[in-house]
């Protein structure tokens, strides 16, 4: 966030972040359907045993006004301050939205904040090349993980049907995001076949099913984006590195389903207040997530941190995430895609008075 810089808080760059808000917010709400529709937890009555005791998840007042309370703030001691409906004592969502904040305020203190922007960046890549090292002997790790949950579980029969149901929900969410939402959003602003415009991203979205990373996308997205349907480049080169790590619709669905999912599985029941609290938690951690296989784990157990559930409960998403992480991957790469083209649209004006592409 502190890489954006001042000059992009135009129409374009107002466009660009209600956009990502909008797919953000509607891919979570998705998710968070067909959880309550289909209730892939409670698919089978059974005791799992997939949680130690009775855990109380947090109450809807507490957590949301966690989450305002956070805007309130001026010291970051008092984020990460007790409150009630934390982890551990920890606010973790404060933190994040504290983080979210600090970024475009150094973003817009110009020059001034370049050495500390560089630390930053610098401390990013230190960490991402260590969670790759983790990655890699993360099988073994897995492995323990799902014995120790197997042991537990009395009946394993159920809670492998509840885990395909959970497959199946999140998968349906994304194929409505990605084949409905997204194209309706498209044809909606541009009046264009949504569905000729994914022919010339294919190259894009099979890439980032293979490598499970917007990140690692990006060049091909690129390609494109600007080869294939010509798209101007002064959007392009600002949109697509900024929705690699902010556009998350396909994090922000899965999330909201296995969230529901862990809590369903544990016999809690979340009410109307409790389910918007989560609609907003799930939009602040999916938003600025690393672009990296796997990075959705580490917001998921922000998500049920905050949420008061079972963080233990992770384990049982571990077993079929290989999957869902390439199928939310490639609908992250889509929103991208398809957010580009309805900025540049509505920007088109801007556009012919600046640069040529």
């Amino acid at each position: 966030m502190s890489n954006v810089e001042r000059k992009d808080f135009g129409k374009i760059g107002l466009r660009t972040f209600t956009y990502y808000l909008l797919t953000t917010v509607i891919a979570a709400f998705t998710g968070i359907f067909l959880a309550v529709l289909i209730q892939p937890g409670k698919s089978s009555q059974h005791d799992s045993g997939s949680s130690a005791g009775k855990t109380e998840a947090v109450q809807s007042v507490d957590a949301f006004l966690d989450l305002i309370s956070i805007f309130l703030s001026v010291f970051f001691i008092y984020c990460s301050a007790p409150i009630a409906g934390t982890s551990d004592g920890i606010n973790l969502v404060g933190l994040l939205v504290f983080s979210l904040a600090f970024g475009l305020i150094l973003g817009s203190m110009g020059t001034e904040a370049k050495p500390l922007r560089d630390f930053f960046i610098c401390l990013n890549k230190a960490i991402m090349l260590l969670v790759n090292v983790a990655i890699w002997y993360s099988p073994v790790g897995i492995i323990f993980l799902l014995a120790g949950q197997v042991v537990k579980m009395t009946n394993a029969a159920d809670v492998g049907r509840d885990v395909a149901m959970y497959t199946l929900t999140v998968i349906a969410g994304l194929i409505i995001h990605g084949c409905f939402t997204l194209p309706l959003i498209y044809f909606t602003v541009t009046r264009k076949n949504p569905f000729r415009f994914y022919g010339g991203i294919l190259q894009a979205l099979s890439t980032a099913f293979g490598t499970s990373s917007s990140s690692a996308t990006l060049p091909v997205t690129l390609h494109c984006m600007e080869e294939n349907h010509k798209m101007h480049k002064q959007v392009t080169r600002f949109m697509l590195p900024i929705g690699a790590t902010m556009n998350m619709d396909g994090a922000a669905l899965y999330e909201a389903v296995a969230a529901l999912f862990i809590a369903q599985v544990n016999d809690m029941d979340f009410n109307l207040g409790q389910i918007i609290v989560l609609s907003l938690i799930v939009t602040a951690a999916s938003t600025g997530a690393a672009g990296i296989p796997q990075a959705g784990m580490v917001s998921m157990m922000i998500v049920l941190g905050s949420t008061g559930l079972p963080t233990e409960d992770i384990s049982l998403l571990l077993m079929v995430d290989w999957i869902l992480d390439r199928i939310r991957t490639a609908t992250n790469v889509l929103g991208d895609c398809i957010g580009v083209a309805v900025v540049q649209h509505l920007s088109r004006h801007e556009l012919r008075t600046s640069s040529p592409a």
